[in-house]
């Protein structure tokens, strides 16, 4: 018999787009829970009980993506400030 694997969608699947059309509040939220994952993955690492160590890279770079599009959205918000003033 043959085993089929089902790939499973990860638990923080991030899209840049997505992360756009998110308000201030879901961001942080979402940003919140991606690093409590990685702290968790980084002390199972430590320990030896890692089971997929490509998560870490995942959660590192949608950490990254989240942090560039907030900043990025408070820099615009600057510029039409100023524009506008």
């Amino acid at each position: 018999m043959r085993r089929r694997w089902i790939s499973l969608p990860p638990k923080h699947k991030v899209r840049t787009k997505d992360i756009r059309n998110m308000k201030l509040e879901d961001k942080l939220k979402l940003l919140r829970e991606i690093q409590v994952e990685l702290i968790t993955l980084r002390y199972k690492a430590s320990v030896g009980t890692l089971t997929n160590p490509g998560r870490l890279k995942e959660l590192k770079r949608n950490v990254a993506r989240i942090l560039t599009i907030m900043r990025e959205e408070e820099l615009r918000g600057v510029k039409g400030e100023v524009k506008q003033g």
